[in-house]
C-alpha cells in the first residue's frame, strides 16, 4: 500500500508541476548512442530522479539496500518503470557485506549491456553532497559515460535528515539539470580517479545549485 501511494504521489508531481528542463543536448547524444550509461544524483533528490529520466529512451536500474525499508522503495521503484539491484552501495569492495560485491556485478553487466544504472554518490550514508568513488570505479570498469542529474521544484519540503531529503510538493514549477558527460578512462590511476570524482561531486553540487536558484531558493538551504 504503501509503495502504490508512494508512486501516485511521484506521478501526481511529475503531471502538475511545469518542468523547465536544462542541458538535455548534453544526453541526447548518449541516449541515441543506445550504449550503456550511469546517472548519479545526490540520495536527498532520488524521489524525482525516476520521473525526470526519460524512461522511453534508457530506464534506468536503482541499486536499493536489502533492507525492509529498502524493499518497500523497491517495490515503489519497480511500479514506476525502473530496474532493481538489490545490495548496499557502502561496501561494494568488501566480500563480507550486505549484498555488496554480487550488486555490483550486477550493476557492470547491466551497464555493460547497454543499460542505465542509477547511482546515488553520497549514500548510503553520506555525508550528504559529497560523492565517493563508485560511481567513478563502474565507469571505469565498464567505459561507460557518467550524466549527473539535478532538480528542484519551487513548493517543496526539506526534511533535516542527513541527506537533506527534499520532498517536492505539486502544483508549482520545477528545474530538471543535466551535466556532463564524465568519462574515465580504462587505465585511470589513483590520481585520475581523485579527478573524476571531484568533477562528478562539482557537477552536481553545480546542478542543484542552479536548479534550487531557479525555483527561488537560497543554495545554502540544501549545500552542506
Amino acid at each position: 500500500m504503501l509503495a502504490a501511494l508512494l508512486v501516485g504521489y511521484v506521478r501526481l508531481v511529475k503531471a502538475t508541476t511545469r518542468w523547465d528542463v536544462r542541458g538535455a543536448d548534453n544526453a541526447e547524444p548518449i541516449w541515441q548512442g543506445g550504449k550503456g550509461v550511469i546517472g548519479a544524483m545526490w540520495h536527498g533528490r532520488v524521489l524525482m530522479s525516476i520521473a525526470s529520466w526519460p524512461m522511453d529512451k534508457q530506464p534506468p536500474a536503482f541499486l536499493i539496500s536489502n533492507s525492509p525499508d529498502g524493499a518497500f522503495i523497491a517495490r515503489a521503484t519497480a511500479r514506476l518503470g525502473a530496474q532493481v539491484v538489490r545490495g548496499s552501495g557502502k561496501n561494494l569492495k568488501k566480500t563480507k557485506d550486505k549484498g555488496g560485491s554480487a550488486a555490483f556485478r550486477q550493476m557492470a553487466q547491466h551497464v555493460k549491456n547497454g543499460g542505465c544504472m542509477a547511482i546515488t554518490p553520497d549514500g548510503p550514508r553520506g555525508p550528504a553532497m559529497h560523492a565517493s568513488e563508485g560511481a567513478i570505479r563502474l565507469a571505469k570498469l565498464t567505459g561507460a559515460p557518467i550524466l549527473c542529474l539535478s532538480w528542484s521544484t519551487r513548493w517543496r519540503k526539506v526534511f533535516g535528515t542527513w541527506d537533506r531529503f527534499l520532498l517536492p510538493l505539486p502544483f508549482g514549477r520545477g528545474v530538471i539539470v543535466w551535466k556532463g558527460p564524465i568519462i574515465v578512462p580504462a587505465d585511470a590511476d589513483a590520481a585520475v580517479l581523485e579527478e573524476k570524482r571531484a568533477m562528478l561531486e562539482s557537477l552536481l553540487r553545480g546542478g542543484t545549485e542552479e536548479a534550487d536558484i531557479a525555483c527561488g531558493h537560497h543554495a545554502s538551504e540544501t549545500a552542506s
